[in-house]
């Protein structure tokens, strides 16, 4: 069974930055695309970003482009999600999901394509 573990969130000022990392144990990472996405008290959970498992292809939500970076390194089963420029608006529970390919250049930014979830990491950007 596939795993997902979340970690580097944090409390942090706006204009600030994190990283978060994803490590994936029980499956081959290396044949999973991943996402990024987050819920905020009272909201739905919304994408935020996606690599293919090549790492070929990217796409971002329009909120966050030009300010977050997804990436991943298939020889440590961990992806990444650089946050540069935070604001209080990024303020959310981030998740980490994994979603089997064999289409090296596949993404998804809707959280019903993806198969497998971590439980979270809290982002919180103070004003």
């Amino acid at each position: 069974q596939v795993r997902l573990v979340e970690s580097g969130g944090g409390l942090v000022q706006a204009g600030g930055s994190l990283t978060l990392s994803c490590t994936v144990s029980g499956g081959i990472f290396s044949t999973y695309a991943m996402g990024w996405f987050r819920q905020a008290p009272g909201k739905e959970r919304e994408f935020v970003a996606t690599i293919s498992r090549s790492a070929t292809s990217t796409n971002y939500a329009d909120s966050v482009k030009g300010r977050f970076t997804i990436s991943r390194e298939n020889a440590k089963n961990t992806g990444y999600l650089q946050m540069n420029s935070l604001k209080p608006d990024d303020t959310a529970a981030y998740y980490c999901a994994t979603r089997f390919t064999p289409t090296l250049q596949a993404t998804g930014d809707s959280p019903r394509w993806y198969n497998s979830w971590g439980q979270g990491t809290q982002v919180t950007v103070s004003s």
